[in-house]
């Protein structure tokens, strides 16, 4: 799926969808706290226009929890506890809610320590990487999150460190919007006369992909005996590394926000590559869209809103989307 606006739908508020989707997971059998976690997170990506890992993969996750392949009362600990790092276990449940304890304890432990780093392990998928890189720019940190996963059930390691793994780096600024680098590290489908011409971007990817197999697959523990089926019950694939390092630990405050500041600046006033309107560093779109929908209502197309409400009767909670139809946009949407 790609990540554009869809062409036509309905807008709805981000406080509706969030309690539509807190609702959805709840009656999926997740405890009411964790699914608002779930909703929480799932929305703060639809808002940024991140339409792949938004509230559009509800269903998909509510499957998982009714199948019985997702724990959907996790019993999150923290396995070790070294310094200004730590180990977390998700119990077989959804990977976002021991990714949002990680993240939030790299932040506030760099804003102690300098540096912070977590690793999160046992867990089915923790969405985009985004949304956790940015728990520690918002603290004035900068924040990295890497995820990696086992194909299959039980492998190979080689098709896992290969895989679309997702990363993302987060720098805070202050007047300008953050720099977010949010991105699967493989983005070139193989072609044959594509690898002749360019190789360089194969092993580019290859050399990205491996690195947060590394650090997200290998040091989190996915690969460990426990977690792979028929061991495991649960659909325990995914794993996750989160950093943060306090600016202010390696430079004064102010002086890094403005000349962060100035360098985004400068970046969006450069020449723009062509077909597009205005140059931007990642991340920038993001925050003019997540102000745009906070205002006007998240766009949802045709497509998204079956989904939801066909979630919705899977668990017979009513659906409140067909109240903003007078919100509709364009035509019929298939997107």
């Amino acid at each position: 799926m790609g990540n554009r606006p869809p062409e036509a739908g309905i807008r709805v508020p981000p406080s509706v969808l969030r309690d539509f989707v807190q609702k959805l997971f709840a009656g999926a059998g997740m405890r009411d706290e964790d699914a608002q976690t779930m909703a929480d997170l799932l929305v703060a990506t639809d808002l940024r226009g991140v339409v792949s890992h938004g509230t559009h993969q509800t269903q998909g996750y509510m499957r998982m929890l009714l199948q019985g392949r997702v724990n959907p009362r996790p019993e999150i600990q923290v396995l070790s506890s070294r310094g200004a790092t730590r180990v977390y276990d998700g119990d077989g449940g959804m990977g976002h809610l021991p990714s949002s304890q990680a993240a939030r304890f790299v932040a506030e432990a760099a804003q102690e320590h300098g540096l912070a780093a977590a690793t999160t392990g046992n867990h089915f998928h923790f969405g985009g990487a985004g949304k956790y890189s940015r728990f520690a720019a918002d603290a004035g940190c900068i924040g990295i999150a890497v995820s990696s996963h086992r194909w299959q059930r039980q492998g190979p390691i080689l098709s896992a460190a290969t895989g679309a793994s997702p990363m993302s780096v987060a720098f805070p600024s202050r007047d300008q919007p953050p720099f977010v680098l949010d991105m699967a590290t493989t983005f070139v489908g193989w072609d044959d006369d594509l690898f002749e011409q360019a190789p360089f971007l194969y092993f580019k990817q290859l050399g990205l992909g491996a690195a947060a197999h590394v650090l997200g697959g290998i040091l989190a523990g996915i690969w460990k005996s426990d977690r792979i089926p028929p061991t495991s019950k649960w659909e325990s694939n995914q794993g996750g590394f989160f950093a943060a390092f306090a600016v202010d630990a390696f430079l004064d405050e102010n002086e890094f926000y403005q000349e962060m500041d100035r360098f985004v600046s400068e970046c969006r006033e450069a020449a723009p590559f062509p077909g597009q309107d205005q140059a931007q560093l990642p991340g920038n779109v993001e925050a003019q869209l997540e102000a745009d929908y906070a205002r006007d209502g998240i766009p949802i197309s045709d497509t998204h809103q079956k989904t939801l409400e066909d979630a919705a009767a899977d668990v017979g909670i009513d659906s409140p989307l067909a109240d903003f139809e007078h919100t509709r946009f364009g035509e019929t949407s298939t997107s």
